[in-house]
């Protein structure tokens, strides 16, 4: 959203830098991600002056170009190469001395030097309209009034130009009381009057307008639902023309291109006060009777970009006393109802419609407008009669019109402010300050949020229409501290904290428990759309009504955005990828399926780049060791299948009481050149819902560390090359003793030396009594028994 800080300070009188402006917007909320110049005339004219042409002769070298003497100050005379055909001796005109800079349509500028044009020395350029920005005009140089335009005076002495500084905010969708000027300007002020900084605010009042005169119009609204509020006004013998310069310029400031002066007027108070206007040639209304309502299904109503759109029935609209539509109420006007240059007689609405109708009704049809912007979110329903006041105000003094009769309105039942409870302990607890209760009061007042009561440890509140953001408890704390500053409130020098189990029936603990225990291993968490598009389309869930083909599916599987967003780190140079997305899939069997995963994507290092550490590559292993270190959580007893699936190359199911917990595998090099990926990816899925059920017991534990050390054996096995390492763990698992704690795999060797069809795992054994000492002869006969089961079970050999 981008706001004039000319305009801004139509409302608000401070003599802050818009730097210094900037920051405090940015401090309450209203973020501030630039400022930009805004001038007029790009370049503002300067270096640009009055000249008087004093000689003007044929150039020797050129049929097409003049020499001329210019005079542009009192003695200082200018030798000037001109090709314009209309220049003469005697001539008052505009000159661009050396240095200036003259801009193109573009912004792009060259600058004026000294030069030497067909062996003549040139000292400057005698300009035409459209070089210095005034018009399209290059028929040739302008000629300027000798008796107003004084030689050796600065050009733009003769033109009320415009310089402006633009603030482009970065609005987030619920702060609808900000999306205007007026809104910026008021929020500025509370913050400035909290803070002890001088300002002055003028709120905007409702305008006396006339009311003498019949207009004959007559309003009918159908559902006060969909539009608890409606306002018009009739205005007659307006001159529809361009806007005056000024007004021109302030649209022009904020991005937008005027049109005529009644469109001008109405998108000037949109941006300025926040409420969408709509004008509306009166002569071409029907039984002059203005209807607010709904049209049937399959009506066809063509809009102002001249397409025709077939209505749904659920639209709000504006019709004429024959029901035919005019105007998508609060989203886009009609084409056949619109002011023209020919408009004499307006009829201009404000109004305050159902924030979802709108919202449906723009969506719908593909539309997004400044009006619908504001009004989906809801605009002031309070601020109707005061902006259409504003409006008449201007369209009165800049077309010439007269506003006739009374305002024909309908508002049966009034949208009252919000009440909430608020408490001073909340607000302690929330900020970790104590801030004085006064000082309270005093920023919920520049707020306009009024006291109601005072109430045991807190006060009851009503909260202004135009805040619709705010309802609860906490928003009201938050916009506490939004004006009373961020930066006033110190960051803890300690923070202290008891852990805390986790309920076993809590999800959400879960998932954040995962994520947390992710985050400190390196991986950055990603969102990604739900909507995607698929090539395969078996069990895939598909939209009713899509965006768009590439979002006519939900997505069936976590796995093509997180390489999405893989290739998009890698082709910007960050190829070491540990991502983790917590989302939903979804599939079409027999019914419709929903499930919640946390997938898993590794690829690239497996460290940083290092002079102490040796380059590792991420492989299957690295990503099953972090599965496994969530899985732990869990306290389950698992089992791991080989598991065939067309995404990977190789793949591994993990399986508890008989039902699938997790996948995951090397990535398929056929999907990695689909995403035009060149490195090796590992990935895996973690079935949440499935994950919580099996939960059992709470494995949040404090034990002391062990008064007696462990004590380690080691084993070189020679197997057949087919038995597994998981095979020979599973095994040792068995082993009935409570002094095996722990099983590792240190060493595989398959090289010369060994017999045909063999290889050798090096396994060690940490055995330890917590209570005392282990003796040797309980060292052995776990070994014994370890050794024994190994040639039984494997004809396993020791090296």
């Amino acid at each position: 959203m981008k706001i004039s800080n000319n305009w801004l300070k139509d409302f608000i009188k401070t003599d802050l830098s818009s730097e210094k402006i900037g920051a405090f917007l940015t401090d309450i909320g209203l973020e501030v991600e630039g400022i930009e110049k805004y001038e007029s005339v790009k370049g503002s004219l300067e270096g640009i002056i009055v000249g008087k042409v004093l000689t003007c002769e044929q150039h020797p070298n050129a049929d097409k170009l003049k020499i001329t003497t210019v005079e542009v100050d009192e003695g200082k005379i200018l030798n000037i190469v001109c090709g314009a055909p209309n220049v003469a001796a005697g001539q008052t005109v505009p000159v661009a001395v050396v240095g200036t800079k003259i801009y193109d349509k573009k912004g792009g500028f060259f600058e004026i030097a000294k030069a030497k044009i067909r062996g003549e020395v040139s000292e400057g350029m005698i300009c035409a309209e459209d070089e210095l920005g005034l018009s399209d005009d290059h028929g040739g140089i302008m000629v300027l009034d000798e008796e107003t335009y004084k030689v050796g005076q600065p050009f733009a002495k003769y033109f009320s130009l415009t310089n402006d500084e633009v603030y482009e905010i970065g609005l987030t969708p619920n702060r609808t009381d900000a999306m205007s000027h007026y809104g910026v300007a008021r929020d500025l002020q509370a913050f400035l009057s909290n803070n002890g900084l001088k300002s002055e605010f003028e709120k905007v009042s409702t305008a006396i307008v006339s009311t003498e005169g019949e207009h004959g119009f007559e309003l009918e609204v159908e559902d006060s639902a969909l539009c608890p509020r409606y306002i018009g006004a009739i205005i007659e013998n307006a001159k529809v023309a361009p806007s005056p310069v000024w007004l021109q310029d302030r649209l022009k400031a904020i991005g937008l291109s005027p049109i005529n002066n009644v469109v001008d007027i109405t998108n000037y108070i949109l941006h300025g006060l926040g409420q969408p206007l709509h004008a509306f040639d009166a002569d071409k209304i029907a039984g002059k009777k203005v209807k607010v309502g709904v049209n049937e299904a399959g009506t066809k109503f063509t809009t102002l970009d001249g397409i025709e759109r077939t209505l749904n029935g659920s639209e709000i609209m504006i019709k004429d006393g024959n029901n035919q539509p005019m105007c998508i109420a609060g989203v886009f006007g009609g084409n056949d109802s619109g002011v023209s240059d020919e408009t004499k007689t307006i009829f201009l609405e404000s109004a305050y419609f159902n924030p979802v109708a709108i919202r449906k009704a723009a969506k719908s049809h593909g539309l997004n407008t400044d009006a619908s912007f504001r009004f989906e979110r809801g605009v002031d329903p309070n601020n109707t009669r005061t902006t259409i006041t504003q409006a008449i105000k201007l369209i009165e003094e800049i077309t010439g019109g007269t506003k006739v009769g009374n305002l024909l309105e309908h508002y049966p039942s009034k949208i009252e402010d919000a009440k909430v409870i608020f408490r001073y302990s909340k607000l302690d607890q929330i900020l970790g300050i104590k801030i004085h209760r006064e000082k309270v009061k005093e920023i919920l007042k520049s707020l306009d949020i009024s006291v109601l009561n005072d109430i045991p440890d807190g006060l009851e509140l009503a909260v202004p229409a135009y805040r619709a953001d705010v309802t609860r408890e906490i928003d009201v704390i938050e916009e506490i501290l939004r004006i009373y500053g961020y930066n006033k409130v110190d960051a803890p020098q300690k923070i202290s904290f008891s852990p805390v189990k986790l309920s076993f029936d809590d999800q959400d603990a879960l998932e954040n428990s995962w994520a947390r225990t992710l985050q400190s291993n390196g991986f950055n968490e990603v969102m990604n759309n739900s909507l995607t598009s698929v090539k395969d389309e078996t069990n895939a869930v598909k939209l009713l009504n899509p965006l768009s083909g590439d979002l006519a599916f939900m997505r069936k599987s976590l796995l093509e955005g997180l390489l999405e967003n893989a290739i998009y780190n890698i082709n910007r140079k960050n190829s070491d990828i540990k991502f983790f997305e917590l989302g939903k899939i979804y599939h079409k069997k027999e019914k419709y399926e929903e499930r919640k995963q946390l997938a898993i994507l590794v690829s690239g290092r497996n460290n940083p780049e290092n002079w102490l550490l040796p380059k590792s590559s991420t492989d299957f292993f690295t990503l099953k060791s972090f599965v496994n270190i969530l899985l732990n959580k869990l306290n389950l007893k698992t089992e791991e299948i080989s598991l065939e699936d067309e995404r990977f190359d190789d793949a591994l199911e993990i399986v508890s009481s008989g039902k699938s917990i997790a996948r995951l595998g090397k990535v398929s090099a056929k999907l990695l050149k689909d995403f035009d990926i060149d490195q090796d990816c590992f990935y895996a899925e973690i079935e949440l819902e499935t994950a919580q059920k099996l939960r059992s017991t709470d494995n949040f534990k404090f034990v002391d560390i062990p008064k007696f050390n462990k004590i380690r054996r080691d084993l070189a096995l020679l197997v057949d090359k087919n038995v597994t390492y998981a095979e020979l763990y599973k095994s040792a698992k068995k082993n009935p003793s409570k002094y095996l704690k722990n099983i590792n795999l240190f060493d595989v060797y398959e090289g010369k030396n060994l017999p045909e069809g063999k290889k050798s795992y090096a396994l060690s054994f940490e055995l330890l009594n917590e209570e005392k000492t282990l003796e040797e002869k309980d060292i052995t006969s776990v070994m014994d028994s370890l050794i024994k089961n190994f040639k039984k079970e494997f004809n396993a050999e020791l090296r």
